[in-house]
């Protein structure tokens, strides 16, 4: 089996879980992209403030989003794009949290996606001062990306998973996982640890 897989980046509008704001995925066939998406999210009414912390991070503001579809309008471009896919994220728990608490809050249920996070892979396959997104990316030999785009933010994850699969000799993401000690987890109403 090939290196396949979907790496995904949401950012938030606020601390809200459920305040999606955009997503970036980059699908994988055989370790290269071949296909990306992004778009902007409406959060769910009662997650839709725009902190100025947030602002300043991701640069998105609530009229950039005013005339985008709601959470519970894209989830199934979402699910569309993803194919099946395991989802791999950078601190994976953030963006699987994303994806219940806006099912959650739009009153939709939480699909079941399998997912591994690659800043546990990275901490098992680099040694280094930090494990944020950018030292990680820079470590993968992925450089000078425009971290907290959604979009940049889920290719960089993607050149990190690519690239510590190569160095634990994996060619598929269950290989990679059990390389690596870093355990493929499960998102949804089956959420158990595999």
């Amino acid at each position: 089996m090939p290196l396949d897989f979907t790496a995904i980046d949401f950012e938030t509008a606020n601390g809200s879980a459920a305040s999606a704001c955009s997503v970036g995925m980059a699908k994988v066939r055989d370790g290269r992209v071949v296909d990306t998406a992004y778009w902007l999210i409406r959060p769910p009414l009662g997650h839709d403030d725009f902190l100025e912390w947030n602002v300043r991070i991701h640069g998105i503001m609530a009229v950039d989003v005013a005339d985008a579809p709601l959470w519970s309008e894209q989830l199934p471009g979402l699910l569309e794009f993803a194919a099946g896919d395991h989802l791999v994220a950078h601190n994976a728990g953030f963006d699987m949290g994303v994806i219940a608490a806006a099912c959650a809050a739009s009153f939709q249920p939480t699909p079941t996606l399998d997912y591994l996070c690659s800043l546990q892979v990275a901490r098992k396959t680099y040694h280094l001062d930090s494990y944020r997104l950018p030292a990680v990316a820079m470590a993968a030999g992925f450089e000078d990306f425009e971290h907290h785009n959604a979009l940049a933010d889920a290719l960089a994850c993607a050149a990190i998973i690519v690239h510590a699969a190569r160095r634990h000799d994996a060619s598929t993401i269950a290989e990679l996982s059990e390389s690596a000690g870093s355990p493929i987890k499960r998102l949804g109403a089956a959420a158990v640890a595999r």
